[in-house]
């Protein structure tokens, strides 16, 4: 599964790396809504939490689906700014057909489709689908649907003030900490775009994100399966800190391709990708296979010794051993006439964290 971005024909310097202050600020927010996501930054949530002022935090509570499971596009900027105050202006700019619809995805917990060609800012079926499925999220989505649909402007006006509230409170804090995280990566991300081409780049990116063999897309490694394209405005991508380890993308039609990308940490390793944590599980589905690497947990075996303990055929051991081996899950060592089998333990203990991270990113 993944996410196409067709670049065809698309000029090198329509590769954009660029820092975002409001993408980064939609991270921490994002951080705020789910610290479950960003153990590492648990503490962190918790001092921002227990300084907000009531008024703000009922705020962020209010609006929070902008940014808890998905984010609005308009809040991960095609064309990033220097400043958070730039940047706003920037959204303030969005027509409010545009604007309303890429909130009402986020809240409503639905896609474009569900609304379909007729606005729920004029067309009273669309509105009442669009109540409809937020009032199914639960009775706060509802009130800020109507709300957003009865007077785009004052709720606008109300997440635009939120937003800058925030930035006295945590942001300008936490981003003079960030920023020279983000420029570091920014200096190495436009070197390679430079003197090594796309393919390096984007590799750089992140071991989820791929320029495709024939040099026409970007594949970007996500449990979705969807396609847009770049031509014309190019692809940005936004390096994050907060993000980690979410790889979020925007995609919808209407909207530039924006990619936002944790920057990597000094030493964890790459997570496997969302192709080898698929096949790992597909591996271990079989209890034949499940009873084999019970075994071999406990010391290197051979075919033979196998099919022995379990009673087993040795060329029906053989199939499942291919099949754990394809997987990474196994090693074979050659000794003398035998090949014994040991388990991967290391790749076999990730399984649960890189499971864990191709869901989230």
């Amino acid at each position: 599964m993944t996410l196409r971005i067709d670049i065809d024909g698309l000029p090198p310097d329509r590769l954009r790396f660029a820092a975002s202050p409001l993408a980064e600020l939609t991270a921490m927010l994002h951080v705020l809504a789910e610290p479950g996501h960003h153990p590492q930054l648990a503490g962190w949530a918790g001092d921002v939490w227990a300084g907000l002022r009531p008024e703000l935090a009922e705020r962020l509570r209010e609006a929070e689906f902008l940014w808890r499971s998905s984010r609005a596009d308009f809040l991960v900027p095609a064309r990033p700014r220097p400043t958070l105050a730039e940047e706003l202006d920037e959204v303030d700019r969005i027509d409010d057909e545009t604007y309303v619809t890429a909130a009402l995805i986020t809240t409503c917990g639905s896609n474009r489709i569900h609304f379909g060609a007729p606005s729920p800012l004029a067309d009273p079926t669309a509105r009442e689908r669009a109540l409809d499925l937020a009032q199914a999220r639960g009775a706060v989505q509802e009130a800020f649907a109507e709300r957003l649909l009865a007077d785009p402007a004052a709720v606008r006006a109300r997440v635009r003030d939120t937003l800058e509230e925030c930035a006295g409170a945590f942001f300008d804090a936490a981003w003079t900490g960030v920023a020279v995280q983000l420029a570091t990566d920014l200096r190495v991300k436009n070197d390679l775009l430079k003197r090594q081409g796309v393919g390096a780049a984007l590799a750089s990116v992140s071991g989820a994100v791929a320029l495709a063999p024939d040099g026409r897309c970007i594949i970007v490694d996500k449990l979705q399966d969807n396609a847009t394209a770049a031509h014309g405005t190019g692809v940005t991508f936004l390096p994050s800190v907060f993000g980690r380890p979410h790889l979020v993308a925007v995609h919808a039609p209407g909207w530039q391709p924006v990619v936002q990308y944790p920057v990597a940490e000094p030493s964890p390793p790459e997570p496997a990708s969302l192709e080898t944590v698929t096949l790992r599980l597909e591996a271990l589905a079989h209890p034949v296979r499940l009873r084999l690497l019970r075994t071999l947990a406990r010391g290197a075996h051979t075919t033979g010794e196998l099919a022995h303990a379990w009673e087993l055929s040795p060329p029906e051991v053989s199939r499942h051993l291919a099949v754990l081996r394809r997987a990474g899950l196994l090693t074979a060592r050659r000794q003398g006439r035998y090949v014994r089998y040991t388990v991967n333990l290391a790749d076999l203990t990730a399984l649960g964290p890189d499971l864990l991270a191709a869901l989230l990113r």
